[in-house]
C-alpha cells in the first residue's frame, strides 16, 4: 500500500508540473461581491469546521461523530462528506489550509497507543472548548489520497502533525525530535521542530529554528517551496510558544517581524506571490492581531469595528485574505479582506443562510471561503462553504440581504487558534 501511495503521487506530480507555477498577477478589485452559504454536515455530532480549501472545490477540516465525544478528518466533495479516519486511535483532523490541487490532504491522527511521555496532544470536539474522548494517544501527520494513507515519519520522538501541502508533492508540518528539554513547559517534554516531507520518497527534513529559538512549526507552504510558520520556546503546541513568525526558503529561516509583541507570533499561510498572513501580538501581550507581510514589511490588519483581536488564517494568489474577528468576550466573526478593507463576511451573504459565520479558515483563487458557522436555532456549529455571487445566479440577492448582517447573536466563546 506504501509502495502503490507513493507511485501515485509521484505520477500526480509530474502530470502537475505544467500548471503548478500559474500566479495570479494582478490583485482583486475593490468591488465586493455577495455570497451563497452552504452548511457543509458534519459526521452526526452538532460540530465541524472545515480549514482548508483548493481550486478543484475541495473542503478539509474536521466532523464530530455522533455524541460529540470524537472527531474525524474529513474531505467535502461535490455536496458530499468523506470520513478519512484516523490512524487507530479516536480522533483526527485535517487542520490547516489546503493549498494543492493533486488530491493530497495532509491531516494528523491517533494512534492507539499511549504517549509513554504522559504530553496530552488532545483534540477538541466543542464549540466551547473541551475536549474530546481519547486522551493521551500519540498522534502522527498522514497523508490521504485516494483511500490510502501513508504516515509521516518524526525526528526521534514520538508526535507530529502535517498541516500543509503544495502543488508539488511537499507537505510541511512539525514533528517530535528526541530531545529532552528541560525547559520544556509542562506537560510538554520534547523539542519538536519544524519539518519538511516529500512523501514519494518519504524523507522528512528539519527546518531549524529561528536563531536562539528551540522548537518550530511549518504550517503554509506556496508552490515555489516557500515555507512559513513560528518558532520558539517549548511549550505544548500552540500559537502562544510563537516568539518569531518565520519564512523558510532557499535553506535559511527569516524572521518575518511582529506587531510589538513578545508571543503569539505565528505566520499561517503564504501566496504564490510571496505575500504572507498569520496572527501577532501588540505591544504588552494583552491581545494580537491579523497581519499581512511583503516585500519585508509587516502590515496590521486591525479588526472589525468594536472588536478587540483577529486573526488571519489564510490568502489566496488575488491577494483576498479571511480570518476571524473578535470581542473583548471572544465572541468572533468571519471577515474578509482586501483592497485594504476589512469586511465582515456576514454582511456580505445573501438570504436565507441560517448559519452565522465564527471563522472564516481559508479561501482558494476563486474566491470560495470555508470556515466554521454556528446555527442559532439548533445550537450547532458546522462547518460552511461560501460560494461567491455572479449575475446568472438566481439566489442571489445582493450583500446585506443575511439576518445576520447586523451583528453577532450572541455565540459562546470560539475556541479557532487550533493545534
Amino acid at each position: 500500500m506504501k509502495q502503490l501511495l507513493i507511485r501515485l503521487i509521484s505520477g500526480l506530480i509530474v502530470l502537475n508540473l505544467g500548471s503548478s507555477l500559474v500566479v495570479a498577477q494582478a490583485q482583486i478589485g475593490g468591488r465586493l461581491g455577495s455570497y451563497i452559504v452552504r452548511d457543509l454536515g458534519t459526521l452526526g455530532g452538532t460540530q465541524s469546521s472545515a480549514y482548508g480549501i483548493n481550486n478543484l472545490g475541495w473542503a478539509t477540516g474536521a466532523a464530530n461523530l455522533p455524541g460529540d465525544q470524537t472527531e474525524h478528518a474529513v474531505v467535502w466533495r461535490n455536496g458530499s462528506i468523506t470520513d478519512l479516519g484516523t490512524l487507530g486511535g479516536e480522533n483526527g483532523s485535517a487542520g490547516f489550509p489546503l493549498k494543492n490541487s493533486l488530491g493530497l490532504i495532509p491531516a494528523f491522527a491517533q494512534t492507539s497507543e499511549a504517549d509513554p511521555l504522559g504530553e496530552n496532544w488532545n483534540f477538541t470536539c466543542s464549540i466551547g472548548g473541551d475536549p474530546c474522548e481519547g486522551v493521551n494517544l500519540i498522534q502522527h501527520g498522514f497523508l490521504a489520497l485516494g483511500g490510502a494513507k501513508l504516515t509521516m515519519p518524526t525526528l526521534g520522538g514520538n508526535n507530529g502533525a502535517a498541516w500543509g501541502a503544495n502543488d508539488w508533492g511537499q507537505v510541511v508540518g512539525l514533528a517530535e525530535t528526541s530531545t529532552v528539554d528541560p525547559n520544556c513547559v509542562a506537560p510538554q517534554v520534547l523539542d519538536y521542530e519544524a519539518v519538511l516531507w516529500t512523501p514519494w520518497n518519504n524523507r522528512i527534513q528539519m527546518l531549524p529554528p529561528y536563531p536562539g529559538d528551540s522548537v518550530g512549526a511549518a504550517v503554509g507552504i506556496n508552490d515555489y517551496g516557500q515555507a512559513v510558520g513560528a518558532s520558539g520556546s517549548c511549550g505544548p503546541v500552540s500559537p502562544a510558544i510563537g516568539a518569531h513568525p518565520v519564512l523558510w526558503q532557499n535553506g535559511t529561516v527569516t524572521n518575518l517581524g511582529s506587531l510589538g509583541g513578545a508571543f503569539s507570533n505565528v505566520a499561517y499561510a503564504i501566496n504564490n506571490l510571496g505575500q504572507v498572513v498569520g496572527l501577532s501580538d501588540l505591544a504588552g501581550d494583552t491581545t494580537a492581531h491579523a497581519f499581512l507581510w511583503q516585500n519585508g514589511i509587516i502590515k496590521d490588519l486591525g479588526t472589525l469595528p468594536g472588536d478587540f483581536f483577529s486573526v488571519a488564517f489564510s490568502i489566496n494568489n488575488r491577494g483576498q485574505v479571511v480570518g476571524e474577528s473578535c470581542d473583548v468576550n471572544f465572541n468572533c466573526r468571519a471577515f474578509l479582506w482586501q483592497s485594504g478593507k476589512m469586511t465582515d463576511l456576514n454582511s456580505l451573504v445573501t438570504s436565507g443562510s441560517p448559519l452565522y459565520l465564527l471563522s472564516a479558515n481559508d479561501l482558494n483563487d476563486l474566491g470560495t471561503i470555508v470556515g466554521q458557522g454556528f446555527d442559532p436555532t439548533s445550537g450547532a456549529a458546522p462547518a460552511f462553504q461560501a460560494v461567491p455571487c455572479d449575475e446568472k445566479r438566481q439566489d442571489c440577492h445582493g450583500p446585506g440581504a443575511s439576518r445576520f448582517a447586523t451583528g453577532n447573536p450572541k455565540l459562546a466563546p470560539t475556541a479557532t487558534l487550533r493545534q
